[in-house]
């Protein structure tokens, strides 16, 4: 009985019409949910109209291919902005708060067609592999994954937005100025996620350019904590660099993320007040980042699945979509080097990355 339903959904998402018809049936369907979401936008709001568009284009991403997705999805926000925003019935947005939720909407609307699009690709080419039912569970994974890391923020961007709007004549200063920073962090969290995204698909494709220079690594680790000061206030962060580091030939731009990676997953994976240790070495080949931790460590059996695409563990209740490890692996190798991770004695989690490198002392 599951083989027969496996070979019918397998023979339903590869059964495609032609391409000039899937630009007709995607239009028709953005164009149909509109108008029914229209005759009722009065009870469901712009933002259950938003979600419910957001849906039918992840429904569209199942069947069809990326261009007729990524077309729907630009017609599906031409839409919401022409008949949904105020003032409706022209493209003119009205506030900031609107243009800030029309910008996320279009972003979210491109990366859900282009993800739903790419999950289908990898569940095709593991039903050929006769790996259903793992592929199966990386879908509803992902999917929820995402749900929650693109709902969270955008339900904080909406609410902050309707209150300036709703309320904005009883706002004090101080009120408009902590709605707006819920907004603005809000946004770098979605953007953070999209980066993670856009990296990844840069790492499948092996368009990875990278562009060596001579780095500062002691100022690499300022710019990284520095932008994580937020999140790493709440640790005792401990830099450890040895004397008289040289300038490494590095992408700069490539390291400083998989720092930032390592950095914010023991934010996310540590418990508060735990102790985050960054140290940079000289070794025979190049450079040695250590990053440390006194936390829970990671079971046995996941320390070579974390840096799998859309890993995570089952015992975390924290954000992310998987991403950030499998990002620093990509990275790291793509300048010949490795990343090794560890469990500490008597806790916590140790990632190792040696990077061979010319070195230049000044």
């Amino acid at each position: 009985m599951t083989l027969k339903k496996n070979q019918f959904i397998h023979f339903v998402l590869n059964r495609k019409p032609a391409k000039k018809m899937q630009f007709l049936l995607s239009g028709l369907a953005i164009g149909g949910v509109s108008l029914v979401a229209f005759l009722f936008s009065a009870y469901i709001g712009q933002e259950g109209v938003a979600f419910i568009l957001l849906v039918t284009l992840s429904v569209i991403g199942m069947f069809f291919d990326i261009v007729p997705v990524l077309v729907a999805a630009v017609l599906s926000a031409l839409i919401w902005d022409y008949f949904f925003l105020l003032p409706r019935f022209n493209f003119r947005v009205g506030n900031t708060e609107d243009k800030i939720m029309l910008s996320m909407y279009f972003i979210i609307a491109l990366v859900s067609g282009v993800l739903t699009f790419k999950i289908r690709q990898h569940e095709m080419i593991a039903r050929t592999q006769q790996e259903q039912e793992k592929t199966l569970v990386l879908y509803d994974a992902v999917l929820n994954s995402l749900s929650h890391e693109f709902r969270t923020p955008i339900a904080a961007i909406i609410g902050a937005s309707d209150n300036l709007i709703a309320d904005q004549p009883l706002l004090s200063p101080s009120d408009r100025k902590d709605l707006l920073s819920e907004i603005s962090k809000a946004a770098i969290r979605l953007n953070q996620q999209v980066e993670n995204l856009l990296d990844m698909s840069r790492l499948e494709s092996g368009i990875i350019a990278v562009k060596k220079d001579w780095c500062d690594i002691s100022e690499l680790i300022y710019t990284v904590t520095l932008r994580l000061e937020n999140e790493l206030k709440h640790f005792e962060l401990k830099v450890d660099t040895a004397n008289n580091l040289p300038l490494f030939m590095l992408d700069y731009g490539l390291i400083e993320q998989v720092l930032f990676n390592l950095l914010q997953n023991a934010t996310r994976y540590t418990p508060e007040g735990s102790s985050i240790r960054i140290s940079a070495n000289v070794t025979d080949p190049g450079l040695q980042l250590i990053v440390t931790d006194d936390g829970h460590g990671f079971p046995q059996g996941s320390m070579q699945k974390v840096f799998e695409k859309f890993y995570r563990l089952e015992s975390s209740g924290t954000g992310g979509i998987g991403l950030g490890l499998s990002i620093v692996k990509g990275f790291v190798e793509s300048h010949r080097g490795t990343v090794i991770l560890e469990n500490q004695s008597p806790r916590g989690a140790k990632f190792i990355i040696e990077i061979p490198t010319d070195k230049y002392y000044a």
